[in-house]
């Protein structure tokens, strides 16, 4: 019979662990990014890196941190992250990682966990290697900088609002928020149109590693919208990551923004797979 355990990972695992986050480069690219830069220590990862065993040899992952966020896992593995989690109970924001797995965690956690205050059950997976040459990026899009945080986080703070329900102001008065905000501002990876003093669009590569990154916080100001600035301004950030971050560029969306679908895939995104997110 095969013999199975599941252990927290020490940084002595980091090897085996990153090779199993760089096996689906696009699907992992926010963990492996983490891990890249932070590698296991809890303290500096954010959260405890889960390790499933089968026979002795690593076989998936589950980010134990602000997200729970299982990584390659099957149905056993994914039983066995459950039960970790139930015993030491709720202390992430969201579950959040591909549908299947993602759907079955949350299947035997929710009877100890729910209700949550919302599921999103199809996210839709978006990927290129290349742009669209029908979409002409705005050359007003640009990376920001530092001296332009203030100017920036109004537009963070109403899109993060918008998308997730909740203000990223609430609980410690935004402080986490501000420094995530600064931080990818720091490594060149926030980007935005500010016309008189205002943005008028932004987006963020919120994760990157060598093989993919991740665009997120895409957000339009309201009295903009349908001006054609999310195409435009995705084609710029596109640019940018393809020609200095990563060779593969990836969101997910929800699968009710018909209109935001629509504008990606003109860009030059496609659908390969499916997200689904799980909000407390």
């Amino acid at each position: 019979m095969t013999q199975t355990t599941t252990r927290v990972l020490e940084p002595s695992d980091l090897g085996a662990a990153l090779a199993i986050l760089e096996s689906e480069p696009v699907a992992n690219a926010f963990v492996a990014s983490r891990v890249q830069v932070a590698g296991l220590d809890p303290w500096r990862l954010g959260g405890e890196m889960w390790g499933w065993y089968a026979d002795g040899r690593l076989r998936s992952l589950c980010y134990a941190g602000a997200n729970l966020v299982p990584i390659c896992a099957g149905p056993e593995a994914v039983r066995a992250f459950a039960e970790r989690a139930r015993r030491a109970g709720r202390r992430c924001s969201s579950i959040v990682g591909p549908a299947e797995p993602t759907a079955l965690l949350w299947r035997l956690l929710e009877p100890g966990w729910g209700p949550a205050r919302e599921v999103r059950a199809n996210q839709p997976l978006m990927v290129t290697e290349s742009p669209s040459a029908d979409v002409t990026p705005d050359p007003l899009v640009r990376r920001i900088r530092k001296d332009e945080t203030e100017v920036l986080m109004p537009a963070c703070v109403a899109m993060f609002t918008e998308e997730v329900g909740i203000s990223p102001l609430a609980g410690d008065g935004g402080l986490l928020y501000q420094a995530r905000v600064a931080e990818l501002i720091g490594a060149g990876r926030s980007f935005a149109r500010i016309d008189d003093g205002k943005v008028v669009f932004k987006a963020e590569i919120g994760a990157a590693t060598t093989q993919a990154c991740q665009i997120q916080g895409v957000w339009v100001a309201p009295e903009h919208r349908g001006e054609g600035l999310s195409e435009t301004g995705m084609a710029a950030v596109l640019r940018y990551a393809l020609a200095d971050v990563a060779p593969v560029v990836s969101l997910y969306v929800n699968d009710y923004n018909t209109p935001a679908r629509k504008a990606y895939r003109r860009v030059g995104f496609r659908e390969t797979g499916t997200f689904m997110s799980v909000l407390f």
